[in-house]
């Protein structure tokens, strides 16, 4: 890190070889940063510990002609990417199905999330059911608007503006100058909720605050590997927050992502050095304090725990897929596979550098409150990194 171009911002960097078991290179690496979206990387790790290999769908019971359900938050149910319909074409089998809707216990919205978002695809209100991932889809065909729902169209105009919603209604809005396909968050209000779900199973959802009836059997969905492939790869806020709720739906009947995140801290990640302020799944979060050390420590542990294949194939390719796929390319092939983080000021990378002579190595590279872009930071980190591929 001899370059001045770090000394107007603050960066932290630790490099590690998991085979060797030695630190490369240590600047800052104990000091406390703002992670933005490496954040998901400690969200991974936890549906990793806690999901099974199939996403637990919904819990439920049946009674006579009668389909009780308790969600568990998966967000994949009709999502706009997955669009999986395995909860829906179950409860069709049944004339009548009872919704619980006491089982969840967190906010909407996490801590320190910035409420002017409201209206962004990256956030989401966090819920124990969602539906198409808790958003309005909206594209122009030749002067047409397109919802996915469809039956959300009669809601949606267009406008010269620059929202694209009101910011407590469900009236959304699409800029005429527009070509490409939006994702607007939607309010979970208890008359959102039944118009949807009356769409989807007309006059046969009924909503009922708690049950008697032990719901001890569960419904699966998608591949859980699909999910966590996903969040990395387009480092989705909404399946991160979602991941953490699923968590917590596997020990316990009220879903609280607040507790699964303390005791993974607690438990499977105890051995950490410096734990981390951690207050939410996404890193949307200005509240949450990581260090390089404790990144590259969840890192190491997830390359011991994990085959090499599997987990790579969770991370951004740098200069091929997701959210590295204009940065940090290899001349020949590949070298970067890590986590992105962005937020204002603060742009961050960490993951696993595989250098020419064939060493695996685990970094964090932080940086925080510079007043350039980020697309002026990255070219600095990357004359680094390709050093590290070069020279080690």
């Amino acid at each position: 890190m001899d370059s001045n171009f770090f000394d107007n911002q603050f960066t932290g960097f630790m490099v590690y070889n998991p085979r060797t078991k030695d630190t490369v290179f240590n600047h800052n690496g104990e000091r406390y940063f703002t992670p933005a979206s490496n954040t998901k990387i400690f969200t991974l790790f936890t549906g990793l510990q806690y999901l099974p290999e199939n996403v637990p769908a919904f819990k439920y019971a049946v009674h006579q002609d009668t389909l009780i359900v308790e969600g568990t938050g998966d967000p994949s149910f009709l999502h706009p990417y997955f669009r999986d319909s395995t909860a829906l074409n179950f409860m069709k089998n049944y004339k009548f199905v009872k919704l619980v809707t006491d089982n969840y216990a967190n906010d909407k919205f996490g801590p320190g999330w910035a409420w002017e978002d409201y209206d962004m695809y990256y956030s989401p209100e966090r819920s124990a059911f969602p539906l198409y991932g808790n958003v309005l889809s909206i594209s122009n065909d030749e002067g047409d608007l397109k919802t996915y729902p469809e039956f959300l169209g009669s809601e949606t105009t267009y406008t010269t503006l620059n929202k694209r919603r009101d910011f407590n209604e469900n009236k959304f809005y699409y800029k005429m100058t527009r070509k490409d396909t939006i994702e607007v968050p939607f309010v979970l209000d208890t008359s959102m909720v039944k118009k949807l779900w009356n769409d989807l199973l007309p006059n046969k959802v009924e909503f009922i605050p708690y049950t008697k009836v032990k719901t001890d059997q569960t419904l699966y969905s998608i591949p859980s590997d699909s999910l966590y492939k996903r969040m990395m790869y387009v480092s989705d806020n909404f399946l991160a927050e979602q991941i953490l709720i699923l968590a917590s739906s596997t020990v316990a009947d009220t879903l609280d992502a607040d507790p699964i995140r303390n005791a993974v801290l607690q438990n499977q990640l105890k051995f950490l050095k410096q734990p981390p302020k951690w207050r939410d799944g996404s890193g949307l979060s200005n509240y949450n304090l990581f260090t390089p050390l404790s990144i590259v420590q969840v890192l190491e542990k997830l390359y011991t725990d994990i085959p090499r294949e599997r987990l790579f194939n969770f991370f951004p390719i740098g200069g091929k897929s997701g959210t590295l796929k204009s940065w940090f390319g290899g001349d020949k092939a590949p070298y970067i596979y890590a986590k992105t983080g962005t937020l204002s000021s603060a742009y961050c990378l960490s993951g696993y550098l595989i250098t020419n002579s064939g060493e695996v190595l685990i970094f964090s590279f932080l940086n925080n409150n510079y007043v350039t872009s980020s697309n002026v930071v990255k070219p600095e980190m990357q004359k680094i990194l390709e050093y590290l591929r070069d020279n080690y």
